[in-house]
């Protein structure tokens, strides 16, 4: 099976670095164009230069804070005003962790900010595009919480909730234009955020941080960590004109660590 996506333009966010940055590789290798989206210039400088660049292709970059709504919003629509976007990969860092009921409430907007509002900002921008030509692709990037919400994540667990929901109720309004509207939650995979939750975990209890990996991993069927392309690798297939049935969905992908269906 080939999954050709030559002449389609992809918007990913966060793809400086992790699994942003492997799901445009995965885009572009399957002949996308792709645009990258994050807040340091100088990463997403040599990402890009990593992108492979046959003929016909054409990548750029967007140095954005999309915890800023108002400059995010020009900037795309700078950008789709110049190309229209036929692919959105909302992906976005993860805020600290904490138990739900000690964050303050700033916390909870600020992460709904750069999460859900970013998102919203992003779709309406990108959306006329899609529309015009009757296709599109969204697919976020969130996490297994939706489905079993992790301890001392709790700022993380309800903002993630919150854009499971937003898409799938984009993905039954959209649907008749031909777009359609995923969700890829990764479970422990080898990125910064892991190092980050690692390291909390192992503060938090006194426990050195090679044994809190080990009791996670433990949990994973498969015996092991993801890496950014085995998440990337769902990325571009839900993009893929073969998935134009799927719509609507969380697809895990975390070794079989999560338990409920």
């Amino acid at each position: 099976m080939t999954l050709p996506l030559d002449g389609r333009h992809a918007l990913v966010c966060g793809a400086s670095e992790g699994i942003g940055r492997a799901a445009a590789m995965a885009l572009a290798e399957l002949g996308a164009s792709v645009t990258l989206l994050a807040r340091r210039q100088e990463q997403l400088d040599q990402a890009l230069a990593a992108l492979p660049r046959p003929a016909g292709q054409s990548h750029g970059s967007v140095s954005a804070d999309v915890s800023d709504s108002d400059a995010l919003r020009a900037k795309i629509d700078a950008l789709v005003a110049d190309r229209p976007v036929d692919i959105l990969v909302n992906n976005s860092a993860g805020p600290p962790g904490g138990p739900a009921h000690a964050a303050e409430a700033e916390q909870y907007l600020a992460v709904f900010r750069q999460h859900l509002i970013a998102n919203q900002i992003l779709v309406q921008a990108t959306l006329p595009g899609m529309k015009s030509g009757n296709w599109g692709r969204i697919v976020n990037i969130i996490s297994t919480s939706v489905k079993e919400p992790i301890a001392n994540l709790g700022v993380s667990n309800t903002i993630r909730g919150a854009v499971a929901t937003w898409a799938k109720t984009l993905a039954g309004e959209l649907g008749p234009f031909g777009i359609t509207v995923n969700n890829v939650l990764p479970g422990y995979t080898r990125t910064k955020r892991l190092e980050q939750i690692i390291a909390e975990r192992a503060a938090a209890s006194g426990t050195p941080e090679a044994e809190i990996a080990r009791a996670m991993l433990a949990t994973v069927p498969a015996g092991r960590f993801a890496e950014p392309e085995d998440l990337a690798a769902a990325v571009a297939f839900l993009c893929s004109p073969q998935a134009g049935y799927i719509n609507g969905i969380n697809l895990p992908v975390d070794g079989g660590r999560t338990r409920s269906l």
